[in-house]
């Protein structure tokens, strides 16, 4: 392995460095996005049965034994229930704005690898292909053998920035389409909250 690093030049460590940059976002997000953690279950079971005035008290018990994107969100809901439907739901979303950024914190990073892992893998080939054939050129083809070891020596930065950006777009992608799956979640439960504290106010 050392040898493999070391053969590859100093893009290689570059690339070594991108790859545990990139294993340490995707683990974190990989902890920060579990679902229990954002949406947790029992938050939800009480926001859904929270349906009158009287049972708010227990909402807010339970958003303070699980704090997480949802309990700011009904926090925010509870909060401003005093105000017009409409106006409340504006407040929702605007504060759900600021979680869906928490929550697409470090993504940027995994699509930045993506892109310049390749890019770097081939600016490490061409040096080595450069490196290569100037010394070729001094001494003379003289070994085939040395020459496509040469090759292929300069070709594992190249594979060194696939094998980084292949599991960066995995992860991004999956992590994009999570993300976006929560904010869904989270939404239609604010929705139903503040459907059913309307409509009890109305009632009164």
């Amino acid at each position: 392995m050392w040898e493999f690093l070391r053969a590859g030049g100093p893009v290689m460590f570059l690339l070594l460095a991108t790859s545990i940059i990139a294993v340490a976002v995707i683990v974190e997000r990989g902890l920060a996005l579990r679902w229990n953690k954002v949406i947790p279950e029992e938050l939800e079971n009480a926001s859904e049965y929270t349906v009158r005035k009287q049972d708010l008290p227990r909402l807010a018990q339970v958003c303070q034994r699980h704090p997480s994107p949802l309990c700011r969100l009904l926090t925010v809901a509870q909060e401003h229930l005093d105000w017009p439907k409409q106006e409340n739901s504006d407040s929702i979303e605007t504060r759900a704005r600021h979680e869906v950024i928490k929550l697409e914190r470090g993504l940027v990073i995994l699509e930045i690898v993506v892109g310049i892992a390749p890019l770097m893998g081939l600016v490490g080939t061409l040096h080595g292909l450069i490196s290569l054939f100037a010394g070729l050129g001094t001494a003379g083809v003289s070994d085939n053998s040395a020459l496509a070891k040469g090759i292929s020596i300069a070709l594992n930065t190249t594979l060194m920035g696939l094998i980084v950006a292949i599991p960066s777009l995995v992860a991004w992608s999956y992590y994009n389409k999570k993300v976006e799956t929560l904010a869904v979640e989270m939404e239609s439960i604010c929705d139903q909250f503040l459907r059913n504290q309307y409509r009890e106010k109305e009632k009164a």
